[in-house]
């Protein structure tokens, strides 16, 4: 394992994150700042509860989730699709690092800027609700298997992509609207019979739902199935992965 490699992608990596703070940090915050705001103040108006949990406390799994799911494919997909841009990643594919040392520096950085994210949003959260976390053992293992498995999402689609147009294909029609309608802001118990069975074809929904149990105990669906997906897609996305670097799709044309 060529360690020394691994460092240097990975410390690259996190140094464009304090050189662009406003776009990597500041900004997202803010945006889920008044996403709580907003919907806060408009529907936990007309819901006082969900569950015995405060509106206002319930959706911050939600939030949370939402920005790690956008920002993981954001960081991971422009990581890799920048050296291939500019055509520095023929110097990667033909330096002393395999495959797997890639993959561990730019998808590790991404994961790390959204974990980092994810958490300085739950501290925001504090300023404006009561929080409490019932399992944070679970919390953190929920955090860091999205945080990875968009990771790997967001560097296929980096690979797959030939502008920079197509980077924000999947996370602004695919991901985000998944989160709206995978219960970042109600639980699909709510919701009509049919579109409750709709719902559970949304991956989304798994994945919120698993972190929601783990602050309040409150889950749409079972929390070893919301694990077992998760797991799920980790290991799809690793095979992806695997397959590109096998057949040198899109790396080598």
């Amino acid at each position: 394992m060529n360690i020394h490699a691994i460092r240097a992608i990975y410390r690259f990596e996190m140094a464009r994150t304090w050189r662009t703070m406003m776009q990597s940090i500041i900004s997202p915050v803010i945006s889920t700042s008044l996403y709580f705001i907003v919907f806060g103040a408009a529907i936990g108006s007309r819901i006082s509860e969900v569950g015995g949990v405060s509106y206002g406390t319930f959706i911050v799994p939600g939030l949370v989730m939402l920005s790690l799911l956008t920002q993981s494919i954001s960081n991971a997909s422009f990581g890799i699709y920048f050296p291939k841009f500019t055509g520095t990643i023929y110097e990667l594919l033909s330096a002393p690092i395999s495959y797997v040392e890639i993959v561990l520096s730019y998808v590790g950085a991404a994961a790390t800027k959204s974990i980092m994210l994810g958490l300085i949003i739950l501290a925001t959260a504090y300023l404006f609700v009561p929080l409490h976390i019932d399992h944070p053992f679970w919390m953190i293992l929920f955090l860091v298997l999205t945080a990875v498995t968009f990771s790997l999402i967001g560097f296929i689609i980096g690979i797959w992509a030939d502008g920079f147009e197509k980077l924000q294909v999947v996370p602004l029609l695919i991901i985000t609207p998944l989160t709206f309608l995978g219960g970042s802001f109600y639980s699909i118990d709510m919701l009509p019979p049919f579109w409750q069975t709709v719902a559970l074809f949304n991956p989304v929904v798994y994945l919120i739902s698993g972190f929601r149990w783990s602050f309040y105990g409150l889950s749409d669906v079972s929390v070893v199935l919301s694990l077992g997906m998760a797991l799920s897609f980790l290991v799809v996305s690793l095979a992806i992965v695997a397959w590109i670097f096998k057949t040198g799709y899109r790396l080598k044309t």
